[in-house]
């Protein structure tokens, strides 16, 4: 009998950047001939925690794997007997994201009557061990998840530096986030920008993903007010920005803050969710892609953009610096709008050319088969 391996997590039918993960990631245990499985959630969020329009992709299902939608994050009842399902199941490894404290009860527990089996071993990929935004109980429901885990994957030295704070013992490895491939190969600027109904000629600036406070949309509104009047008084033609991603928080304050900052002529605003299909125009039509946040562990944005060979502006928060190395991969601002605004400048004098070569290099490093390798390895 081959190796068996189980995913814990998001996947279809439910959307967005931990879905494509798991999907992928069991892509690639497939191809190295494990028997995999996705296990994944018949209730994700109940809606008072989900600040989106809807939990679950318009998409059809991806082809040729095991998805198996069982998991109701708040019925304690539905945990128990999942976990009696992979108690039997019996997989080699189970690897389970890891993103959000209020996960911790459910897949602590889940996770707990698995490994009665003696044999699966546990493997969480801990997106984030300290959350972005703290609730009440959230260090509680972390330890409870995390000494059901037998070792650790981490996407960022500053996630496993959290991780240490609190487990110092069980195997951990740092590995950089592995590039999303799985959403069809470059294309040309121009066939994007047609599909999209873009200039061919604007100079255009990316922000892609959910918006929230942490991702720092609100700073670089202000930068591009900055962007617009040294534009202006220099003569040189405009900086649009193209805002692609669904508010996960109130729409209001930062349309008010657009028109107090008279720059709805340099934006284009898509914000609603973006399905699969078109993030590649969303990421082929820019000429870089600004990562403003105010504080981040790791983003899935700069995989994004080193498949797509898209430059980045990144703050120098978290791990982001760590996978854009300043001049080379992009430029690293600080996360106030006059650095950024200097940087975006910056970057259209230096020139998208530039950057190519270094972006290729860099990629090299993000290859999922190095993600497969860690995980065999710390599972021991």
């Amino acid at each position: 009998m081959g190796k068996r391996i189980v995913i814990i997590g998001p996947a279809h039918p439910l959307r967005g950047g931990l879905a494509s993960y798991d999907e992928r990631l069991a892509r690639e245990f497939q191809q190295q001939g494990w028997d995999t499985h996705i296990y994944t959630f018949s209730l994700q969020y109940p809606g008072f925690l989900f600040p989106g329009t809807t939990q679950y992709s318009s998409e059809p299902p991806p082809a040729g794997l095991n998805i198996h939608v069982r998991i109701n994050s708040i019925n304690p009842f539905n945990w128990y007997s999942v976990g009696r399902e992979l108690e039997k199941f019996s997989p080699d490894i189970i690897v389970v994201r890891y993103w959000l404290p209020f996960m911790g009860p459910c897949l602590g527990t889940i996770l707990r009557i698995a490994k009665k089996n003696r044999q699966s071993k546990i493997v969480c990929i801990a997106d984030n061990i300290i959350p972005h935004e703290k609730r009440p109980g959230d260090a509680a429901f972390t330890r409870y998840f995390l000494k059901a885990a037998d070792a650790f994957i981490t996407m960022s030295e500053k996630v496993l530096s959290d991780l240490r704070m609190i487990e110092s013992k069980k195997p951990a490895q740092f590995v950089p986030h592995p590039l999303y491939d799985n959403f069809g190969e470059k294309i040309s600027k121009e066939e994007a920008r047609l599909k999209l109904g873009i200039g061919l000629n604007d100079r255009i600036a990316l922000f892609f993903g959910f918006i929230r406070k942490y991702k720092g949309l609100d700073i670089l509104l202000d930068a591009m007010k900055i962007v617009k009047a040294q534009t202006i008084t220099r003569r040189l033609p405009p900086v649009k920005l193209l805002i692609a991603g669904e508010f996960y928080e109130d729409d209001k304050p930062y349309l008010q803050q657009i028109k107090d900052n008279n720059i709805e002529d340099v934006l284009i605003l898509k914000t609603d969710f973006v399905p699969d299909s078109e993030v590649k125009y969303c990421l082929c039509a820019a000429d870089v892609v600004i990562q403003p946040y105010r504080n981040a562990t790791q983003s899935g944005v700069t995989p994004l953009s080193y498949h797509f060979e898209k430059p980045m502006i990144v703050t120098n928060v978290g791990g982001l610096t760590a996978m854009v190395p300043d001049g080379k991969a992009g430029l690293v601002a600080e996360p106030s709008a006059a650095s950024i605004a200097e940087k975006i400048m910056e970057f259209y004098e230096t020139g998208e050319d530039h950057f190519i070569p270094g972006l290729r290099e860099e990629k090299n490093k993000y290859t999922w088969n190095n993600m497969v390798k860690a995980i065999e390895e710390v599972s021991g």
